[in-house]
Parts: structure tokens; sequence; C-alpha cells
């Protein structure tokens, strides 16, 4: 299969989407598909508004259209909704092709935050974005729900695993502060709800490994967290080892990719019952979730490793591929064939 993959998310960033999309690439190539992928690092870009230190893709339509032209994909997924996302459809509509795409991101809720912009504004340009899609997938059954009830509609349930190679328990991992260590990885972004996190009235050391656009502001106001910037990929699984409880304060997350590398490590969550946490924790051992956080943070420091590990078990990359690949749908009908947007036949035809 020819599979054209189209996002505006990728290396240097560092997110969750990032890292969904790069184990995806390689997954697919590793089972012998030709791969275009269309990402920003080849057109010229201009800052992101609300966050500068993210590029986006400047007036992509033409060089879009010619790579998607040359490539003759068999199908098409368009990962984001940002240029990239936007020319691509643009040009699939022009064609007649057909494709899939994927909501991995709360973007209504965070230009919400970052630009004051209504979340109901949000909502409505991203359903008509998606109302051309063979298949929206959804990380969640949390955000399936959520989406459901904002009219969004063919919906696909499309997990997201974990690298259970890279990230595994480190025996004697040390952070080199008092413990206990309480610890969030992620974007240092107004949508992460970190203040419900830095204010909570822990013993031991909070630490922090991450960067975004209010890094400063809360640097500045909570001194005594220790803040640890970014560190390599392969060095994370030490990082979660080290730390006694993962907290992860988000409330309008659409999976929440960190926490499952946390109980990978055999560190434990504490998070608040909304989607995201339950359904990457759920009612397991692998942590606790609670309407109060620092009870949840205390309660989950006295879970053993195994719960964490075996949650973790349950979200294998490989049948996250797999699965990814059978949504997919042939770009052009066959002729004669009428080929039902949510026939599953088709789709798995292609894998």
């Amino acid at each position: 299969m020819r599979l054209a993959l189209v996002t505006d998310a990728w290396a240097p960033q560092v997110n969750g989407v990032v890292t969904t999309l790069v184990e995806l690439v390689d997954g697919v190539r590793a089972r012998g598909h030709e791969l275009e992928l269309i990402e920003p690092s080849t057109f010229r870009g201009v800052p992101c508004p609300g966050y500068r230190e993210l590029t986006l893709a400047w007036r992509p339509q033409r060089q879009v259209a010619q790579r998607l032209d040359a490539f003759r994909p068999d199908a098409v997924h368009i990962a984001t909704e940002g240029p990239l996302g936007a020319a691509a459809r643009r040009h699939c509509a022009r064609r007649g092709w057909r494709f899939t795409t994927a909501f991995h991101t709360r973007f209504p809720e965070l230009l919400e935050s970052a630009l004051r912009i209504p979340a109901s504004w949000g909502y409505a340009w991203f359903r008509r974005f998606h109302a051309a899609s063979s298949g929206v997938m959804v990380p969640s059954r949390g955000m399936h729900e959520h989406l459901e009830a904002r009219g969004f509609r063919n919906l696909r349930r499309w997990s997201h695993g974990v690298d259970l190679a890279l990230f595994a328990p480190h025996e004697g991992a040390d952070l080199g502060v008092p413990r206990p260590v309480f610890l969030y990885v992620g974007r240092v972004s107004y949508e992460k709800n970190l203040e419900a996190f830095l204010a909570l009235d822990l013993p031991g050391t909070k630490v922090v490994y991450g960067v975004g656009p209010v890094l400063d502001a809360l640097r500045a106001a909570h001194p005594s967290v220790q803040w640890r910037g970014v560190v390599p990929r392969g060095e994370l699984a030490r990082v979660y080892s080290a730390a006694d409880v993962f907290v992860f304060p988000g409330r309008s997350e659409t999976f929440g990719l960190v926490m499952l590398e946390a109980m990978a490590c055999g560190t434990p969550v504490a998070a608040f019952p909304v989607p995201g946490p339950l359904d990457v924790v759920g009612d397991s051992a692998g942590g606790v979730l609670h309407d109060d956080l620092r009870t949840a943070a205390l309660r989950a420091l006295a879970l053993p490793s195994a719960g964490p590990l075996a949650r973790a078990r349950y979200f294998d990359w490989q049948a996250t591929c797999d699965e990814f690949l059978a949504f997919l749908v042939p770009a052009r009908a066959a002729s004669g064939d009428a080929m039902d947007d949510a026939a599953p036949g088709a789709a798995r035809s292609l894998s």
C-alpha cells in the first residue's frame, strides 16, 4: 500500500502527538508499506499564534498538491488540522479522493486558553474540517463521546500504545532530590492545568520536565519546584522510574500518552477522573483518580509497581498500528464500486 500521511506536528516538536506519529510511521514502514510523509520541515514556516515555539507551514497548498499527485497514494491520512492538513483536505476534495483524519488535540480549549477564542467557535470549525472524512480516529472512549455530543460523525476509536521495549523500569534510578518525588512530564502550556499540581501541599519534591509558553511564569511563581527542561526520549524511562508518583493534572486531554509511559516504568499515576485518565488508568491498579488531586497523589504513593506495569501491557503498540491500518480507506474507489464510508471491509483491504 502507498500511504500519504500529512501532519503539522513533527520533530523537533516534543509532544504526545509527535511521539504517536513517529511510532506510527516506523510501524507502517516496518510492515512493508510505502509512505509519503508530508510534515513541516520542508516548508517555509511561521510561528503559531499563542505558541511561538511551534512552526506552521506558510501557504503550502501548491507543494502539498504536487507531492500528493506525484505519489498517487492508495490511502491518505490527515493527522492534524493545521495548514498542511487543510491543504491536503482541499486537494483530496478537488481530486475526489477519500481520506481519514484524526482528532489528537483539543485545540478549541487550547485556543480559548491562549487566545480567548470561544471553544464553541473552534468546535464549529473543527466539525466542518472533519465532516468530509471517511473516518475520524479518536484515541479514547471519553473523546468519542465528547465529540459525538458536539455533532461530530463517522468517529472511529483508535487507542494509542506505548513502546514497552523503550519504557521499562530502571532499577535504582534517582533524580538526586528528596523523596517522595512527584513528577510531571509534558508541555508547560495553558491547557495542561499545571497550577493544580504545582500548588499542592505534598511531601518531598515536585519535578517538572518540559517546556512551553507559560514556563517562565510558572517557574517564577513556584521556585521550590525542580524545573528540568527537556531530556532526550531515550532518557525518559530513567526519569519516570526515579519518580514515586506521576501526577497528571490535565482536564482537557484526548488521551495522555505520558501516563502510559510512566506506568510502563512501574510508576503509578495520580489524576482527575476525566476523559484521558479514565481511559488510560480507569479503575485499574495503575494509579488513583480522584476529584482531589492531592488525595490521588498521596494514595498513589502506596501502590506497588506491579499494578502500573500490568496496566501498561494492555496498550501494546503493535496492536495500535494494526488498528490504524484497518481504519484506512481507499483514496480512489474502484470502477463501479460505491464503497460505503462505514464499510470495514474496504478499510481492511488496504492493510
